[in-house]
């Protein structure tokens, strides 16, 4: 009975979600330093292409951060299309709140929408690298950067 009672209450909390993670993916920087050559690369595959996806930028960092926020280029190439890169601004703190991602401990994980409204994507695969493009070489304490791609429900 506790074994169907748990399913039942697995079901409504997934029924009031509006999202449907499609990908999720992040890569880890070894001695929490991610220097500028290292790119991580993030391979995904659309099929549906009647739905609408967001786009997220992961980065998690540790309380010693030097900065209130992550300037990363961002490489795009979609199925049949050039490879695309744009320079983003990642707010991670303000002077008011602090840092503006979940923490636990001295650890702030951070899932930050890059792209503005629902994108309709092509079907086929998606790639995407991510650079950190910030004045400090290598960029200390940071432990993880990844993509994270959900479909929305209509």
């Amino acid at each position: 009975m506790k074994k169907i009672s748990g399913i039942i209450c697995l079901c409504f909390l997934l029924a009031g979600c509006d999202t449907l993670d499609v990908f999720e993916q992040s890569v880890s920087f070894p001695g929490h330093e991610w220097k500028t050559g290292n790119k991580p690369n993030f391979t995904f595959t659309i099929e549906d292409t009647a739905s609408a996806y967001h786009i997220f930028v992961i980065f998690r960092h540790e309380d010693s951060y030097h900065f209130n926020n992550v300037w990363l280029n961002i490489s795009t190439q979609a199925p049949r299309d050039t490879v695309k890169t744009q320079l983003i601004n990642i707010p991670l703190a303000d002077n008011k709140k602090g840092w503006l991602g979940a923490g636990m401990d001295d650890v702030y994980d951070h899932r930050a929408r890059i792209t503005r409204a629902p994108l309709k994507l092509k079907k086929g695969n998606y790639t995407f690298i991510l650079q950190q493009n910030m004045r400090e070489e290598p960029l200390q304490f940071v432990l993880n950067a990844g993509i994270r791609v959900e479909k929305v429900k209509p």
